[in-house]
């Protein structure tokens, strides 16, 4: 191990995923093949002088007695149990039939998502106000809910800012360490809503900082489900009618939409007849409202080492509201004109933007999942919602992002799982020459596929891309015991003729011991990442679970149900009666 991670650090120098592969493994096969035999024989020596002498009262001795008397009995009560599963051959292929519909059920049953939520120690917040609030009056509500979460034990430090437009702002919340707060992110932000829901005239949107995010539109929530219409006026009547409805459903929190249709517009209406009459025109209209409020620059102050531009313009005490024109006097020829004695002031709502998406307009729902949820029940709930409130057809949802990627994936897993399968059982048939006996070695999959399954149900991890990747290298692993089993009976029916029943049960015999000390390593290797706690360990538990149920409940099936189905297959290869079992 050490050998592999320095030839990975002289492979990341170049940058390059492939580069860093293929000199980890190069630099670890030269250093092994030129070390490796030195090493065993500086370490192993030879027999004559190794001292087999120990005391008998030690420890050490006792420990060891003890463990040899432990596993013999272990292997007495396996072989014994083996001999009655093989005279009842029928009832062990029933048990295998009820472990593939057990997975079949267990699988549909399961909730599903993408990735984990993880406890990065981050939170990124979004704001929502009026959208008409003016710079100074956000300003003042950032830095109150910025105060009111430092106030929180678990924050370390929060930095936040206006986005200038629309509205809205933007949070950023480190916490502290998992250790110190004794709290998960998800428990720290239902925290957090609680006490900041008591500032009026804001709504904060919070979700934990992913270290794996996908792309899609711009949201205050994580996930983002899209409607598209040819009508926007129609649009965005069901838009507010589905986000109305999922907002009052426990599976979703922070309900949002990029719909900005509710912003004051300010419009003058000039009466022309009486501009003209006072002797003045449309350009000084323009220019009195540029003085105002266009920030125009009016002149430079040249200094020494700097120079200074002037800018003209309203002090913001005069900036917060139509009130303003009437502070706003144009030159004319008689003197000043005050503004609003030749134009009148309406105000009105205006859309601030209309989003599209593609060719057509769209308008976009955003939702975080409340605690205990995932994103197939959201998925579900949607699907439903749809149809409860009337949604027309013609109106598409789409999710996009995270969402997006899972709701493609989703129906690809099936697929993706008997495809790794196929392939396994194709380069088996090749490295056995036969159809039949890799059929054998994949019987152990059903029993390793109840048990992760079963371990992820029970820990209450939903189905994750993680623990997708935990069933592909799970399949790897626990086919190893039916390789072992297969080949010596395999080896000792063409070598020593023995029957297929003697040599399938001393194939058991003989390899029981290999085959639970591999998986014993395989479980002791996959038990830190199930247990594994700290900032972003949940990417990596259902990994861990998903090998640690997988091999203990597959251990077990296996070493029972791989014997039974070779003499099967075996049997029907042959087309033999079934033998007489007698041991």
């Amino acid at each position: 191990m050490p050998i592999l991670l320095l030839g990975g650090y002289i492979g990341r120098l170049f940058q390059e995923f492939a580069v860093v592969l293929t000199s980890a493994v190069l630099f670890s096969m030269l250093i092994s093949l030129m070390t490796t035999p030195m090493m065993c024989a500086a370490f192993l020596g030879s027999k004559k002088n190794v001292d087999t002498t120990c005391d008998e009262t030690s420890f050490t001795f006792r420990l060891k007695s003890f463990a040899k008397s432990a596993s013999d009995r272990f292997h007495a009560a396996y072989l014994s149990s083996l001999t009655t599963v093989l005279r009842h051959p029928r009832s062990t292929l029933f048990v295998l039939f009820l472990v593939v519909v057990l997975n079949v059920v267990l699988f549909i049953r399961i909730p599903k998502g993408f990735f984990p939520v993880q406890d990065t120690g981050v939170i990124m917040g979004s704001l929502r106000t009026d959208q008409s609030a003016s710079f100074q009056n956000m300003s003042e509500k950032l830095t109150r809910i910025a105060k009111i979460i430092q106030k929180d034990p678990a924050v370390a430090a929060v930095s936040a800012h206006f986005s200038g437009n629309r509205g809205g702002g933007g949070i950023f919340i480190t916490l502290r360490p998992l250790r110190e707060r004794k709290l998960g992110i998800q428990q720290v932000i239902a925290r957090l809503r609680g006490k900041i829901d008591t500032e009026p005239g804001v709504q904060v949107f919070m979700m934990p900082a992913q270290d794996i995010m996908m792309g899609g539109r711009s949201a205050r929530s994580q996930y983002q489900y899209t409607l598209q219409a040819d009508d926007v006026s129609e649009l965005k009547v069901w838009g507010r009618r589905l986000q109305s409805a999922l907002a009052h459903e426990k599976v979703f929190r922070d309900v949002d939409t990029d719909m900005e249709d509710r912003a004051k517009e300010t419009a003058l209406c000039i009466d022309r007849n009486r501009l003209q009459s006072l002797g003045l025109s449309m350009q000084d209209v323009d220019n009195a409202l540029n003085n105002a409020f266009g920030q125009r620059q009016v002149s430079t102050i040249f200094l020494d080492k700097n120079q200074y531009k002037v800018v003209l313009e309203f002090d913001e005490r005069y900036l917060e509201g139509p009130e303003s024109f009437a502070k706003v006097y144009l030159p004319g020829p008689g003197g000043l004109v005050p503004l609003l004695s030749v134009a009148r002031v309406t105000t009105s709502y205006a859309p601030l933007s209309v989003a599209h998406q593609g060719q057509f307009a769209a308008v976009t729902l955003s939702f975080n999942l409340a605690p205990g949820f995932s994103l197939s029940d959201a998925k579900e709930i949607l699907d439903e919602t749809r149809i409860q409130i009337g949604m027309p057809q013609h109106i598409v949802g789409t999710f996009q992002g995270t969402a997006k990627m899972f709701s493609e994936g989703l129906g690809s897993q099936v697929v993706l799982i008997l495809s790794a399968v196929l392939l396994l059982y194709i380069v088996l048939g090749i490295l056995y020459e036969s159809l039949i006996h890799p059929l054998t070695i994949l019987s152990t999959l059903p029993s390793a596929g109840i048990g992760a399954l079963l371990a992820l149900f029970l820990c209450g991890k939903e189905f994750s891309v993680i623990a997708l990747i935990g069933v592909l290298l799970l399949a790897g692993i626990v086919k190893k015991n039916a390789i072992m089993m297969v080949d010596f009976a395999l080896d000792a029916t063409r070598s020593k003729n023995l029957p297929s029943d003697k040599a399938i049960f001393e194939a058991c015999r003989l390899r029981f011991r290999p085959i639970m000390m591999t998986t014993a390593a395989a479980v002791f290797g996959a038990v830190p990442l199930a247990l594994g706690q700290g900032d972003g360990a949940e990417l990596r538990q259902p990994l861990g679970i998903t090998i640690v149920g997988g091999l203990l409940v597959g251990q077990l099936l296996t070493l029972y149900i791989t014997p039974v189905v070779y003499l099967f297959l075996d049997r029907w290869r042959k087309k033999e009666k079934e033998p007489t079992v007698s041991f």
